[in-house]
């Protein structure tokens, strides 16, 4: 029992330290801060990845191969900029590859658009939907299965804007991309989105493809265990 209140207080100890502490502590063999930074991170960077591939499992696994490639390779994070920002490059690369194996003879290319007009206001005047848990859940079940038929050009910045509130300047720049073009892929993912769920929707966009609870706890056992078998925490 002692021990097991001591791994609470250290844990306790972790939720409040900064991502750079947390970080130091991971490079140390901390299996608590690695634990950490999965629970800070999963949330965001299943987005990122879920805004790539077409399905969760998917997702799932190109995230744990992310965290399990950046955690083995702590040693080339040099700090230049933060450790959500360099693992978030991680997690794009892990889901391009990802989608690349699922779809081998999909194109990849990166179109340059210039001169186009300004991302539009998304609408929707629509009364509110019931705050009720079935109203939640029907209206996040909505929302993801709209922003799940969007290509993976357009749902990953829409969902870097829209659920991470990123600007559009954060957004090219994490892409390596234009930020006409993430203006351009942002109206585009508004027009669909609209053709189908304006008259359905106000908002809510936060709730969709969520990552926590028992998922959370799951994937950061998963990490830890693969990693134990070749890094030592």
């Amino acid at each position: 029992m002692k021990v097991k209140a001591n791994l609470r207080q250290e844990a306790q100890a972790d939720a409040a330290k900064s991502e750079a502490d947390l970080v130091a502590a991971a490079r140390r063999g901390s299996e608590l801060a690695v634990r950490e930074l999965i629970r800070r991170l999963n949330p965001r960077l299943f987005r990122v990845a879920r805004g790539i591939v077409d399905s969760d499992s998917e997702a799932e696994e190109a995230l744990q191969e992310a965290y399990l490639s950046a955690f083995s390779k702590l040693e080339s994070f040099r700090e230049r900029a933060r450790f959500s920002t360099w693992i978030t490059r991680i997690v794009i690369n892990a889901s391009q590859m990802q989608r690349r194996r699922a779809r081998p003879d999909e194109e990849y290319n990166t179109v340059d658009e210039t001169h186009l007009p300004r991302v539009l206001v998304f609408p929707g005047q629509m009364a509110e939907l019931p705050e009720s848990a079935l109203g939640r859940a029907q209206l996040r079940g909505l929302l993801e299965s709209a922003v799940a038929e969007l290509p993976p050009r357009m749902r990953l910045p829409f969902l870097l804007r829209e659920v991470e509130g990123m600007s559009v300047i954060a957004i090219a720049r994490e892409l390596r991309i234009n930020p006409i073009t993430v203006k351009t892929r942002l109206f585009r993912a508004r027009r669909r989105l609209r053709s189908t769920i304006e008259q359905q929707i106000q908002g809510g966009f936060e709730s969709i493809f969520p990552f926590g609870g028992k998922r959370c706890a799951d994937m950061a056992d998963r990490v830890v265990d693969r990693l134990q078998e070749n890094v030592k925490l």
